[in-house]
């Protein structure tokens, strides 16, 4: 039996493609996904979403219909389970056309099903590592896996060369290994006091003070707003321009992620500006889950044995639509308590690792 997604459902976006091939390839069903990207100003696959789609077909032996730059509607049906291995993934070229497409995102079609492989993957996956409407590498690495790793999630990845828009030619490795045993439940409504904020400013390609004035504001902002904040300076090598900061919030119970880009005619403060503005109102709100970690950590929750619950301090288009992609493909209970916009509590009951990879149906 093939499930249909509707891709305008929700915010409309690139992430219900990727849950819906994750979770096609995690569960052996084939899925059709039609308007894709409907409310998107350019709708349709865009490289880095072709990319995703031709990755995971490999490693899964899948059957693809409509695999092409801005088709609307694609039909994937996985040929076989998972397989893990050693992958070399270039968006550019499995997109056939140059593209700065975001890593981070590539990797989150990937990830979930290779976690549930049998045996050790390793990835590289080139194209932009900090890119506008994506998670930075540096959310991945510092933020996204470590909330993981107690749960059961061992996967490392390290930044072997930085890749901006529009550019790219960034690079990213990742190991993954896969779970032993059914995930456990993430239990995550106290944050606990603030410890530190870590972070970097960065340039590439562009004179070193830049780096250095985007650190410095932000230092001075985050110190009067009285939290501990060390954030250095650094110039980086990239085929092409880019600049931005990435910090992380150190809490005693969990890590929270901000960050923000620079681009031409945008002042370096204001890219400081920015990062921490975001930090600062998640701060406020006293909740453990910043709003970009809560749809992030909503699959790997949804295959996780028992009930897990976690406090985010904003409902996002992202996560309300993730949680109604999941639903389609397992029996996961996801509850969301708190309207879209503003703080809530999220729970979600499980299906285990067992309940995850159904034999597909004839």
């Amino acid at each position: 039996m093939t499930i249909h997604i509707d891709g305008s459902l929700g915010e409309g976006g690139g992430q219900v493609l990727r849950t819906s091939l994750a979770l096609s390839a995690l569960t052996g069903q084939p899925v059709q996904i039609d308007n894709i990207r409907a409310r998107r100003r350019n709708p349709g696959l865009a490289p880095q979403h072709l990319a995703g789609v031709r990755a995971l077909a490999r490693c899964c032996g899948a059957e693809v219909k409509g695999a092409s730059i801005a088709s609307s509607r694609v039909d994937f049906a996985p040929g076989a389970p998972t397989q893990a291995g050693q992958y070399v993934f270039d968006i550019s070229t499995l997109a056939g056309q140059g593209s700065a497409g975001a890593v981070t995102l590539l990797l989150q079609t990937l990830l979930w099903p290779l976690l549930f492989a049998e045996g050790e993957s390793h990835l590289t996956l080139r194209g932009g590592t900090h890119v506008a409407w994506s998670p930075p590498v540096d959310y991945v690495r510092d933020v996204l896996l470590p909330t993981l790793t107690p749960i059961g999630v061992d996967v490392a990845c390290e930044l072997t060369a930085w890749g901006f828009y529009p550019v790219g030619g960034g690079e990213l490795q990742v190991t993954i290994r896969p779970v032993a045993e059914p995930l456990r439940p993430l239990l995550l409504e106290e944050r606990g006091a603030l410890e530190r904020v870590s972070g970097v400013g960065v340039a590439a390609e562009l004179p070193a003070h830049i780096a250095q004035r985007i650190s410095s504001r932000a230092t001075n902002v985050l110190k009067q707003a009285q939290l501990p904040a060390s954030i250095t300076a650094e110039r980086v090598r990239s085929p092409g321009p880019g600049a931005g900061i990435f910090f992380t919030a150190h809490y005693e119970n969990c890590r929270a992620g901000f960050s923000a880009l620079g681009k031409q005619g945008k002042p370096s403060d204001a890219v400081a500006d920015e990062a921490c503005e975001a930090l600062l109102t998640h701060h406020m709100d006293g909740a453990p889950v910043d709003p970009h970690l809560a749809d992030q950590i909503l699959v790997p929750l949804a295959l996780a044995a028992e009930k897990s619950v976690f406090r985010t301090s904003q409902i996002t288009q992202h996560l309300l639509t993730n949680a109604d992609v999941i639903r389609a493909f397992i029996d996961a209970e996801i509850v969301i308590d708190g309207g879209a916009g503003g703080p809530g509590t999220v729970t979600v009951v499980g299906v285990g690792k067992s309940g995850a990879r159904p034999a597909p149906v004839e």
